[in-house]
């Protein structure tokens, strides 16, 4: 998929024809005002962050 997820307005996008439907979440909305969000996963805890590029870094 070559869209960026700023282009993208619904919290579903069709892929294409042969595949199915993916949930997609805005960045912002996940990172909030702060750019980090912390998840857990399998009894551990990882920080998913937004350099001051714009890249997002998952670290554990």
């Amino acid at each position: 998929m070559n869209k960026k997820a700023n282009n993208l307005d619904s919290s579903f996008i069709k892929q294409n024809a042969h595949s199915s439907l993916i949930q997609s979440i805005n960045s912002t909305e996940l990172l909030g005002k702060d750019g980090v969000v912390y998840i857990q996963h399998n009894g551990e805890l990882y920080q998913l962050r937004q350099t001051k590029a714009g890249k997002l870094i998952l670290t554990k």
